[in-house]
């Protein structure tokens, strides 16, 4: 007996019904991963587009901000998290968050291909590098021809008086950068030589930024003749036809990895694996790779254009476990100390 023209109206709407409803269930499905960074703000939409090929499902959600205030935020939040993960922030506060119990320990697939440098010794290791930012001078040419400014060769140079209001360098308290740099100076030149060489640096300082590029910005477009800055800023303005000259101080250069880590407590454990495992991926220091002349994953780092010689050489023995649980007292006396001549805050 054939089927009435009423059932089967009937039998096509329900089936467009239930059809809707997996629809419906397959968009809540998609998991919204809260992801606090301070990757250059540029490369947020590439890092996500990459991970979303293969994790179509699985949305980002970026906060970003520089180091030090992401830093602070997350510490603000310790007992009621808002981030799922940090990808892209500094390894010694990725080791602050540690210390205090912020993170959840996960061994990401693949993590035994990457450089032992970059990987939290614990077992399973709580922070994976993704690659390192190193501490550079940049100097704008033409603006330092006009002013009679040598090229500084060393960073006691930029102490000089001939530099006097003619050097910017970033805030420590916002920024990753310029903590780098005041933790490797205190490294260089022991704790009571490097307050002395901050003293005499103080002096030449038109002002400090609260971000780590902004200060090589600053040099690219004329703002200020030299910017204490990292590499990475400098190669990118130069790239486009700024007059600079990238500049590695003949002390050595403080570096810190930017870093990925889940954060604990995160009710989207499974999604932050998956995202913690693609950051780690050979693909994923390709990309990185753009950028930044040292990565996490052993033969792949190709050199940058622009980026200055000598890199290797001139990175210090970082002791960045020193530099995370000292960070408190080194930040609140460099605020003491300097503070005065900082930007607003916006």
């Amino acid at each position: 007996m054939k089927m009435s023209v009423l059932k089967k109206l009937t039998l096509s709407t329900a089936i467009v019904a239930v059809a809707g409803v997996v629809g419906v269930g397959s968009a809540q499905a998609a998991t919204e991963l809260t992801v606090y960074t301070a990757v250059e703000a540029e490369d947020l939409k590439k890092y996500a587009k990459a991970f979303n090929k293969a994790n179509p499902d699985i949305k980002i959600k970026w906060v970003r901000d520089s180091t030090g205030i992401v830093t602070a935020k997350l510490l603000a939040e310790k007992d009621n998290p808002q981030a799922d993960v940090v990808w892209g922030l500094a390894a010694t506060s990725l080791m602050l968050l540690k210390a205090q119990g912020m993170t959840q320990g996960y061994a990401p697939a693949g993590v035994d291909k990457l450089d032992k440098k970059f990987v939290d010794s614990a077992n399973p290791p709580h922070w994976t590098g993704m690659d390192a930012w190193i501490a550079s001078v940049c100097y704008n040419t033409v603006e330092a021809g006009k002013k009679g400014l040598p090229v500084p060769k060393s960073w006691k140079d930029l102490t000089k008086p001939v530099y006097k209001g003619s050097v910017v360098m970033p805030n420590p308290n916002s920024s990753g950068t310029g903590f780098l740099d005041v933790s490797s100076w205190l490294q260089m030149f022991g704790e009571g030589g490097g307050w002395e060489f901050m003293d005499g640096l103080h002096k030449n300082i038109a002002w400090y930024t609260h971000s780590g590029s902004k200060p090589c910005k600053q040099a690219a477009s004329g703002e200020t003749p030299i910017g204490i800055s990292f590499a990475f800023r400098g190669a990118k303005s130069k790239a486009k036809g700024a007059p600079l000259e990238i500049i590695l101080p003949s002390e050595g250069i403080g570096w810190d990895m930017e870093a990925t880590a889940i954060i604990k407590g995160t009710k989207k454990l499974a999604a932050a694996k998956k995202l913690v495992d693609f950051t780690i991926t050979k693909e994923a220091n390709v990309m990185y790779n753009k950028g930044y002349a040292v990565v996490a994953y052993p033969g792949v780092a190709k050199p940058v254009k622009h980026f200055p010689a000598g890199i290797a050489d001139a990175m210090i023995n970082n002791n960045f476990e020193w530099a995370a649980v000292n960070r408190g007292r080194i930040l609140k006396e460099w605020q003491t100390r300097y503070d005065s001549k900082s930007e607003p805050k916006k």
